[in-house]
């Protein structure tokens, strides 16, 4: 290795597989940046569960091995590469990907995915607005195309991705409701936008949703555990109702004439099928809420890069989402 060459400490996957492949490595060489592209010191990075799928090869995206996992990270710019004219060495930032993996203690990130930390939010809720908050955005006004006044209910709400829409939905007029597996959940999902919340694990908490909603059914569902939820969403629904999946763990049986009657729709959402036009549109949107206040991220569980095994398992197995899950670099 050339002299000189800095040297960090960086989680690195070598074979697919469980939480035990995740390997703490510290003679990894700290990246340097190119044409349009910033190093970035991480001070904290967000886990997302799409990092588990990834990591146990069952994922439509399998990076080349061996790679470093996490795309939101939030730090200062340590460097910068050619031709970057909106970052300067020192910035606050958070990321929406890297081209390095975030699991790390720098990490290289392409200009265009990278913006400005206001100084109102810390590093840790700065690593929570990527993954979540951009997909949030996408899913309630890129796909369901709400409108101010509509009702729309955030099926598993206490977690990174339904904070966020709740935040997003009740900043932008529509009447939320919120289903959470904790009372400690549920009490969150209520300060962070919700109208009302339920407990999606009580027997009867679809009946009280129905009840709630009267016969006109929620406009929008967006649905965290659609292998688990999505017969019942079909059933909830108004006329001209529509179902998007954020995320499903495995099949489900429907019956599709629960769509003739209602004209509903079932719609799946991939942040990363968003263009660089989309990207830009959601930022701008995300920054003003920022700014004026109703994007406040809510931190939960914070783990150390040595414990990122147990990040990765708790984010599947653990009973009932509060906020959302961090890596801690400083």
């Amino acid at each position: 290795m050339a002299t000189g060459q800095k040297l960090m400490r960086a989680i690195r996957v070598f074979e697919f597989g469980g939480p035990e492949v995740l390997k703490l490595q510290s003679d990894i060489a700290v990246p340097i940046p190119k044409d349009h592209q910033v190093l970035i010191k991480v001070h904290a990075c967000g886990v997302n569960p799409v990092e588990t799928y990834i990591r146990s090869g069952t994922y439509s995206r399998k990076p080349l091995l061996p790679y470093t996992p996490g795309s939101d990270v939030a730090g200062v710019i340590e460097a910068v590469g050619d031709n970057v004219s909106t970052f300067k060495k020192g910035d606050r930032v958070f990321t929406t990907s890297t081209i390095s993996g975030g699991y790390a203690e720098f990490a290289l990130a392409a200009d265009d995915s990278v913006y400005t930390l206001p100084e109102k939010l810390d590093f840790e809720q700065g690593a929570a607005i990527g993954i979540p908050y951009f997909t949030a955005y996408r899913a309630l006004l890129h796909s369901a195309r709400v409108k101010a006044g509509e009702s729309v209910l955030v099926h598993g709400a206490s977690g990174g991705v339904g904070l966020a829409a709740c935040q997003i939905a009740r900043a932008y007029g529509l009447k939320v409701l919120g289903t959470a597996g904790t009372e400690e959940g549920q009490n969150i999902v209520l300060q962070n936008g919700a109208h009302e919340v339920f407990n999606h694990r009580e027997l009867n908490y679809i009946d009280k949703i129905k009840k709630s909603v009267g016969e006109k059914g929620i406009d929008v569902i967006i649905e965290m555990l659609a292998n688990v939820n999505l017969s019942n969403d079909l059933n909830l629904l108004s006329y001209g109702g529509r179902v998007i999946v954020v995320g499903s763990r495995g099949p489900i049986e429907i019956n599709p004439r629960d769509t003739m009657a209602k004209e509903s729709s079932i719609i799946g959402v991939a942040l990363y099928s968003s263009t660089k036009e989309e990207f830009r549109q959601f930022a701008a949107a995300l920054q003003a809420g920022m700014e004026i206040g109703w994007l406040r991220p809510v931190i939960g569980s914070q783990y150390s890069l040595e414990k990122v095994a147990q990040a990765h398992e708790n984010i599947i197995h653990s009973s009932g989402a509060r906020g959302k899950m961090i890596l801690l670099l400083e």
